[in-house]
Formats: C-alpha cells, sequence, structure tokens
C-alpha cells in the first residue's frame, strides 16, 4: 500500500521535473511564498527541528551509555571464565557455630582446571582487606595476591615499574605493586619507584605503579568488583608464606575466622567473540567448570560468572533500546509533520483565487500539486537541516556542560547513519503530509476558485 502510494506520487512529480524551467518555477513560487510568511513557517516547521535534532541527539546520548556499559563488560574479558569463592549461609540446624569457617575454592580446583582444553590464561587471586601505611600516613584498600598472568587477563597497564615476574613468585620476594589511587595517597610528593610500604606487620618493597583505571562493577553476588586504583599487589607465594590459609576478622564484639584457599579464579579461553562457534566455546567451558566445581563442592561455596553472558544481554538491550529512542523521537517528526499538514490546509484555503487564476492561465493540476508539495518538502527540508544542526550542537555541548557545571561524566557517541535517517525522514514527512492538502489544492474547481473571496 505504501510502496503504491509513493509510485503514484513520482509518477506525477516526474513530469513536471523532467521540465527543468517549470520545476525551477514552482520552486521559486513556494520560496517566495514561505518567505512572505515567514514566522508562521518557521513555527510550522519547530516540530521538525525538535523531531530531527532529537533523534540524533537521543542516539548519540544513548549509543554512548550502552557503548560504556559493553566496554566494561569487554575490560572484565568477554572470553574469561570467573569462578568465585562464596561463603555458605550459616547451618540453622546446627547448635554449633566453629570460630574458624572453611569454605571456597582450593588450590586442587586450580590444577583441575589445568585439564580443560582450549584454556589459554589461569589466574588464581587471594583477596584481603588491608591497611597500607607509609610513615604517618595510611590508606585502606585490597591486597591483591596473584601471579604475573593477571596483567593479561585483566589488561593492566603499568604507569611506573614492572607488574610481579615468575621470579618474585618462584623467590617469595617482598615486592608489591601499587594501584594508582594508593601511591598518590601514600606518595603524594615523592617517587614511590623502591621505596618501602608496609602491609599488615611486613614491608614490601615497590616495584611498579599502574595507570589510573576505572573500577568494574560487582553483578550480584556473582563477581566482585575490582577497584584497581586502591589494589597491592604482591606474589600469591608470598602472601600464601605470610599470611597462611586463614584470615581472623575483628568486629565490635565479636571473633571470627575464615579459611579460604583461593578467592578466585580466572580462565581465560582461547575464542574469537565475533563468531558464533568462539561463543559456544567459552559457554561450553563455562558449562564444564561448573561441572566440575560442583562435583568437589557440594555446599554450592562458589559463583561461576561468564561476561559474554552479559555482554550478549548488554547487546540485546542496545538494539531494543536504539529502536525505542527511534520511536519515541519519531513520534516529534510526525506531530511536526502534523502541524505543516494543517498550515498547509489554511494556506491552500487562503490561496484558492490565486490557484483560480493559475488553472484559469492553463495551469494543469500536476503544477498545482507540485507547487504545493515543494512548499511542504522545502519546509521539512529546511527544518531538517536545523534540526541536524542542533542535534550535533546538543551532542557536544551538554557533555562538556554536564562536567563543568555537574561534575558528571556523560558518555555521548555520535551515530552517524541516525544523521541521514532523521534528515530523510524529515523530507518524508514533507511529502507524506504535504500530499492530502496539495491534492486538494489541485482538485479546486478553477470557476469556484476565481468566485472566492
Amino acid at each position: 500500500m505504501i510502496l503504491l502510494f509513493a509510485l503514484e506520487i513520482i509518477a506525477l512529480m516526474l513530469p513536471p521535473l523532467l521540465n527543468w524551467d517549470k520545476s525551477r518555477r514552482s520552486f521559486v513560487l513556494a520560496v517566495r511564498s514561505l518567505w512572505l510568511h515567514k514566522l508562521r513557517a518557521m513555527l510550522s516547521v519547530l516540530g521538525i527541528i525538535i523531531g530531527t535534532a532529537a533523534v540524533i541527539a537521543l542516539m548519540a546520548f544513548g549509543e554512548g551509555s550502552m557503548q560504556e556499559a559493553l566496554n566494561e563488560i569487554k575490560r572484565l574479558g568477554a572470553t574469561n571464565v570467573i569462578i568465585r569463592s562464596v561463603k555458605p549461609p550459616d547451618d540453622s540446624s546446627s547448635q554449633r557455630r566453629s570460630m574458624m569457617v572453611a569454605y571456597g575454592l582450593t588450590y586442587d580446583d586450580y590444577e583441575r582446571f589445568h585439564t580443560i582444553s582450549n584454556i589459554s590464561q589461569r589466574v588464581p587471586m587471594r583477596v584481603f582487606p588491608c591497611e597500607a601505611r607509609h610513615l604517618e600516613r595510611m590508606v585502606h584498600g585490597r591486597l591483591i595476591a596473584t601471579t604475573p598472568q593477571y596483567t593479561d587477563v585483566h589488561q593492566i597497564e603499568m604507569s611506573q615499574g614492572r607488574f610481579l615476574t615468575d621470579q618474585d613468585q618462584q623467590q617469595m620476594d617482598n615486592v608489591a605493586v601499587l594501584g594508582y589511587g594508593i601511591a598518590n595517597d601514600l606518595y603524594p610528593f615523592g617517587d614511590p619507584m623502591g621505596q618501602s610500604v608496609r602491609v599488615g606487620n611486613h614491608f614490601y618493597k615497590i616495584i611498579g605503579v599502574i595507570k589510573d583505571r576505572m573500577p568494574t562493577g560487582g553483578t550480584g553476588g556473582s563477581q566482585a568488583a575490582e577497584e584497581y586504583n586502591h589494589d597491592i599487589y604482591v606474589p600469591l607465594a608470598t602472601a600464601r608464606a605470610r599470611f597462611g590459609e586463614k584470615i581472623m576478622i575483628r568486629s565490635s564484639g565479636s571473633r571470627s575466622g575464615e579459611q579460604v584457599e583461593l578467592h578466585q579464579i580466572t580462565l581465560t579461553v582461547e575464542a574469537d567473540i565475533e563468531t558464533q562457534e568462539g561463543r559456544d566455546r567459552v559457554k561450553a567451558v563455562g558449562d564444564l567448570v561448573k561441572h566440575m566445581a560442583g562435583q568437589y563442592h557440594p555446599k554450592r561455596d562458589f559463583a561461576v560468572t561468564i561476561p559474554l553472558d552479559r555482554l550478549e544481554a548488554a547487546e540485546k538491550a542496545k538494539i531494543n533500546f536504539t529502536r525505542l529512542l527511534v520511536l519515541i523521537a519519531s513520534i516529534s517528526l510526525i506531530v511536526g509533520g502534523i502541524g505543516i499538514m494543517n498550515i498547509m490546509l489554511a494556506t491552500v484555503t487562503e490561496r484558492t483565487r490565486e490557484i483560480g487564476i493559475r488553472r484559469a492561465l492553463g495551469a494543469k493540476r500536476r503544477d498545482i500539486t507540485l507547487q504545493f508539495l515543494v512548499e511542504a518538502v522545502v519546509q521539512t527540508t529546511i527544518g531538517g537541516i536545523i534540526g541536524v544542526g542542533v542535534g550535533l550542537g546538543t551532542t557536544y555541548l551538554v557533555p562538556k556542560l554536564s562536567e563543568q557545571i555537574f561534575d558528571a561524566h556523560l558518555p555521548t557517541r555520535l551515530n552517524v547513519p541516525s544523521i541521514f535517517l532523521s534528515l530523510g525522514v524529515s523530507i518524508g514527512v514533507g511529502v507524506l503530509f504535504g500530499w492530502y492538502p496539495a491534492q486538494r489544492a489541485a482538485k479546486l474547481d478553477p470557476i469556484e476558485a476565481l468566485r472566492h473571496d
């Protein structure tokens, strides 16, 4: 139905358009008529301007927000499988509660995961809350005991020095790598490289500082947040020798302990997430890990997270979100089109005598149709071009104003197709909503039109 309607319009407009002089005269008449009623024409295209700008701006803000969420998931490693120790709930049926609770992943689990094929990296982690001190300064952070492969899995970049090495691990050296925030807090006026930092009762030589990095958010109980800037990294073997397997936790009026060998194990799967085969391989490894861990952990004191699942869910949400934004913004274009139709119908009534004179002088119906259709298209085209400018200005200015006034980061990413889409739709709206008034003008009886006052 729509296709037939469009073909009818093209068939009607094509002959006059092939006649360049007649088309040029129709265009000049349309522009002259709009110029005589500048305020009315401007108000009539206001909806088109707002609609076009809304499409571009909303698409840019929506695309920026969704892309930032996707990038955060990719930073976690879309090909990673994350297994984390989870403290099981207290057994209410037991009358006796032990001060020392043993749960979570073990080194045996870590060795068993070595038997899984298609795994390129295996990174164990132990995590302790800690107080780091240097002279009179003290900051709270996390002590991360891990292996050198941590940098590859978590894409760590160094600001100074180096990260942990296999030699540090084998020799159980008292060395540490500081997060960017802790380094600035403990050594605000000096270079931390080569100096000592006290963590608990032990001193560690600082061998590196990582670059400033945004933290990653946790996902419910299945994934812990990574702070990065407030972490201190030491060799896993060193932490095992210094702290043992037990951790004592003191709180007001109570004292308890936990025995956790490993808090987290991250496996990196050799797969290309751009292909369905690669994604299926990552999911298969995740299912295998759940099965293997479940056999040795009847209390289910572990949780498996596959960032790929979050990535796929976010990609689907991005598509639906984009469609919703386009739909919402298109409403403004439709409202603008209705406004233009209303103005054009009023214009036809005002210019009935002019139409009768043109018909009496030999103008055909298609000439009258073309004239009014050109007026509608010129209005929507001008409105669309102005709307593109407003939309681009909003996209670039609002984030800067947001940072300066509210100190809030507002991510944007210009969606280039939305520019052409909104401009094309605005022109299409002019054709669609200008068609009925143009037809009504063309079908006026010339004699009756000449009698009109």
